[in-house]
């Protein structure tokens, strides 16, 4: 699925905008526990520009991919404000083959090596959200490799993995992406299983 694009002009918000509010020491609380104050305010300041930052037609002249900070910023606007702004909705992932490519084009070209490594994982988050096996063994290996955070996101990247190499899918999403669940699927999200979101 793919959101609807605006036609609009050039955004007015800049990459180091995004950097500066989602690393905000106040704001980071909320990553992986967001309230809806907290969606609200993303989707006033950003939805004009991730909405750009996902139409080719609209995104000629922006260069959001010149340098590694700035294309973390792409990644972040791509990957993690839709589950913000669409929570609870099938457009919270219609760009994540999106913040995909550019997550595999930053790797590829090495730049998720110049983030410092208290953000890195966030190049590495569209990996570890892909309905994908190969992104998802990409995710375990970087994961394993080019973090130092604990094992904290390796935990989870396996977990993630583990989900996917079972049932091809995120079961979780199926009810939001209008998707029958399998007996099994039905059985293991009645168990508590895996939220990965």
């Amino acid at each position: 699925m793919r959101l609807e694009s605006k036609r609009v002009g050039k955004t007015a918000v800049t990459p180091q905008d995004v950097l500066d509010f989602w690393f905000a020491p106040d704001n980071q609380t909320y990553w992986f526990n967001a309230t809806k104050a907290f969606d609200d305010e993303i989707r006033r300041r950003f939805e004009r520009t991730a909405s750009i930052l996902a139409d080719p037609v609209a995104v000629t002249g922006l260069n959001w991919r010149a340098d590694p900070e700035s294309q973390l910023a792409e990644i972040i606007t791509l990957d993690q404000f839709p589950r913000n702004m669409y929570r609870d909705s099938p457009a919270a992932f219609a760009w994540d083959p999106l913040a995909l490519t550019s997550a595999d084009d930053m790797v590829d070209r090495g730049w998720d090596l110049e983030i410092p490594i208290a953000r890195r994982s966030f190049v590495y988050m569209p990996l570890m959200h892909a309905e994908n096996l190969i992104a998802q063994n990409r995710c375990v290996e970087l994961s394993g490799t080019r973090l130092d955070d604990g094992g904290s996101t390796l935990r989870h990247a396996i977990a993630h993995r583990d989900v996917i190499e079972r049932f091809g899918r995120f079961p979780h999403r199926n009810d939001v992406l209008g998707r029958d669940s399998t007996a099994e699927e039905r059985e293991f999200l009645a168990n508590g299983g895996y939220d990965p979101s």
